[in-house]
């Protein structure tokens, strides 16, 4: 059953990706999805970002009671953490609960509805119409939103430190400027990108292939969430495998 999935996510992302018919529609559908998906859950990543890099900070300096190590180190390991694991992959999780559903839904209910069906009758290329302009606003914007969770993630960790007493601000900014390699940002965008491609594409095909009513929707539009949120895992080790 798995081969079967596979091979039909294969097809439906080659019918996706075939030349679109008129660039200037599918611009106004990039933009409103870069909208959905990066305006929109700007608030929702901007708490929990600032609220992990506030909590990490805390349990680093409970882990680090040794007089030998300096407090700067705090701002390291949070830096670190922040760029290289938590802020892609905390923020591609929850997208693919926030996006990813919403995703599913939208495309199952046109589907039921035979909405895509009177699409592919007028000789509109339906996966490319639908599900194109998700994938390029997932693969453009999701990045974007990952480099503003390290940002306040870090700042978080500094706000976390201070109230707490666990790091001064002067150590913590020193922790986070000594020995920073930019390779790791890098490594942080290619996981943002993978993961954009994830969320946006699994969704899509699971709310595509929908058959049934609102319940079926309903149940796609889980099953869609948890393949994706799987694949993020999965993905997330062998990026880091491959590039670390």
């Amino acid at each position: 059953m798995f081969f079967t999935y596979f091979g039909q996510y294969l097809l439906l992302l080659k019918a996706v990706f075939r030349r679109p018919e008129k660039w200037n529609i599918y611009w106004k559908e990039i933009i409103h999805e870069m909208n959905e998906i990066g305006v929109g859950s700007l608030g929702l990543i901007a708490i929990i970002s600032t609220f992990v890099g506030a909590v990490m900070t805390m349990q680093i300096a409970f882990q680090l009671v040794s007089d030998l190590i300096p407090t700067s180190v705090i701002g390291q390991i949070n830096r670190d953490s922040s760029i290289l694991e938590l802020s892609p992959t905390i923020t591609a999780l929850v997208l693919a609960g926030k996006v990813g559903s919403s995703i599913s839904s939208q495309i199952g209910s046109m589907r039921v509805t035979e909405q895509i069906d009177a699409l592919e009758i007028m000789g509109i290329n339906a996966p490319g119409y639908l599900i194109l302009p998700k994938i390029l606003a997932g693969i453009t914007m999701i990045p974007v939103l990952v480099i503003m969770s390290i940002f306040l993630a870090l700042v978080g960790g500094l706000a976390g430190g201070s109230l707490s007493g666990a790091v001064t601000p002067a150590d913590y900014i020193n922790g986070i400027t000594d020995g920073f390699i930019g390779y790791t940002v890098a490594v942080a965008l290619v996981k943002a990108f993978v993961f954009g491609f994830i969320i946006t594409s699994v969704s899509a095909f699971k709310g595509f292939y929908v058959r049934g009513g609102a319940l079926e929707v309903g149940q796609a539009s889980t099953r869609g969430v948890v393949i994706s949120c799987i694949s993020i895992l999965v993905a997330d080790y062998i990026v880091t495998a491959l590039m670390l």
